[in-house]
């Protein structure tokens, strides 16, 4: 089975939002598209690239298709891995509304998402990248079908905004399988399925009745020795 992993960039206070630019997704009156930029440096260049050089698979959302398409079929793939991967990578698009598909190595998903999603999985091939994508995500979360998180987490909050983990998110646990810090005080943190939420509680014990007899018996010895 292949493995989809969700690479996100988020705010300390979980928005996923516009990371891009301006003009991204200002939607719900978003003001800071384009948050990524003031921290970007080569440290997340290269994570990036060590993360995005080797084959993979695309599944994006509507909206982040139209993005990656208005870009990156006319970036320059020379000596830019991310660029030629993402081109040479066969895209999948969960919508109802596209017709057609531009961008070459493309095909829609339609239908029930979450069980093409799981048909995916099963095939043979490299490992099923989700890049923005946010209302996918949540999809993707609420059926279980998230295999790991490669996060990188900006040092600043930014308030209302589409979350990574919203209405879609359940209760999972997950094991961390890399992590580092950029200069620019950018977390970069890797995470794989472990199984279920563990639990357990810090509360005293309350001893009980047999308890308190045995204790109260061995302190009466104690003070009739003493």
């Amino acid at each position: 089975m292949r493995k989809l992993v969700v690479l996100s960039f988020i705010s300390l206070d979980g928005v996923m939002q516009a990371p891009g630019g301006p003009e991204e997704d200002p939607t719900g009156g978003f003001q800071y598209g384009g948050w990524v930029a003031g921290y970007f440096d080569d440290f997340l260049g290269n994570v990036m690239v060590e993360q995005m050089s080797k084959p993979f698979d695309l599944l994006l959302g509507r909206k982040t298709y139209e993005i990656f398409a208005a870009y990156w079929p006319y970036a320059k793939t020379e000596g830019d891995p991310i660029a030629a991967g993402i081109n040479k990578a066969k895209k999948y698009v969960a919508s109802h509304t596209l017709q057609r598909l531009d961008w070459t190595n493309s095909e829609i998903i339609q239908g029930d998402v979450a069980e093409e999603v799981k048909k995916l999985k099963d095939q043979d091939g490299p490992e099923i990248q989700v890049h923005g994508s946010g209302n996918l995500i949540q999809t993707l979360l609420k059926n279980n079908l998230v295999d790991e998180l490669w996060l990188k987490i900006f040092p600043l909050t930014l308030g209302p905004g589409k979350r990574l983990f919203a209405e879609g998110t359940i209760p999972v646990g997950f094991n961390l399988l890399e992590s580092g810090v950029s200069p620019s005080g950018i977390i970069i943190a890797n995470y794989v399925r472990s199984g279920k939420v563990k639990t357990g509680s810090f509360a005293l014990e309350v001893p009980t009745e047999a308890e308190l007899a045995r204790r109260r018996k061995l302190k009466e010895e104690i003070d009739i020795k003493a």
